[in-house]
């Protein structure tokens, strides 16, 4: 029972993520449908003076004004600030936004947020490392840590790549497990990048609690997360 009322939770939150956004937007269209004539008219005569007006000049002076008023935000340092405000600050932020369809596209992953903590995160971007000119022994992943349980509010960590694992779960399981555990998987499924040894995989995976033999890794073996006192499954 508890399981069916946190599953029906989680799909409510969806819900409210989904509409509040275009519920602000439905209730801002008209607002400015039933007044911006009567406040254009207003402006209107009072800088030019009712000699000059006619009907439909302050819709049209309301529009300019939206016109103006946008151009001037985006121009301007406090649209930065506004993007930081959660949902409403999406419509502020430059650049693609992070969605939960895009969150779904993309390859969720574990990372080291301390030597004893490990977080969830999606994998946005890898990036070369170089020093002094000379390319580095590591690279750096951009990855998006995702705040709960908005999801789509959330943070971008540069971290080195040998500190990351990469899961096969689909981003929907990692998704729903966010959401307080609603719908859990039925385990974290480790996986090795591309083109990585069972050696390097079996000594950077060491950290996240995966023990294996590199000799008995098959390609395309998929390790999932062991119990406690329990050697790693495939």
């Amino acid at each position: 029972m508890s399981k069916l009322i946190r599953s029906q939770f989680g799909i409510f939150l969806y819900g409210f993520a989904f509409w509040f956004p275009i519920a602000i937007l439905i209730f801002v269209l008209i607002f400015l449908f039933n007044n911006v004539e009567d406040l254009g008219r207003k402006i209107f005569v009072l800088i030019l003076g009712p000699d000059f007006y006619h009907t439909g000049y302050g819709l049209l002076l309301g529009l300019i004004i939206v016109y103006l008023s946008g151009l001037i935000l985006k121009m301007a340092r406090v649209r930065k600030r506004l993007a930081k405000i959660p949902i409403l600050g999406l419509f502020f932020g430059e650049g693609e936004v992070i969605t939960v369809d895009r969150l779904s596209h993309l390859t969720p992953c574990l990372f080291l947020m301390s030597p004893t903590c490990l977080s969830y995160g999606w994998v946005l971007s890898e990036e070369k490392v170089e020093i002094m000119n000379s390319g580095a022994s590591f690279s750096i992943l951009n990855v998006y840590y995702p705040n709960v349980p908005t999801l789509i509010t959330g943070q971008v960590f540069p971290v080195r790549k040998d500190t990351v694992i990469k899961l096969a779960n689909p981003s929907k399981e990692i998704i729903d497990l966010l959401l307080y555990s609603f719908r859990s998987p039925n385990a974290i499924q480790y996986v090795p990048w591309e083109g990585e040894t069972p050696e390097d995989f079996a000594k950077r995976a060491n950290a996240f609690g995966v023990h294996f033999i590199p000799s008995d890794w098959k390609s395309g073996d998929t390790f999932r997360e062991p119990k406690p006192g329990s050697r790693i499954s495939r």
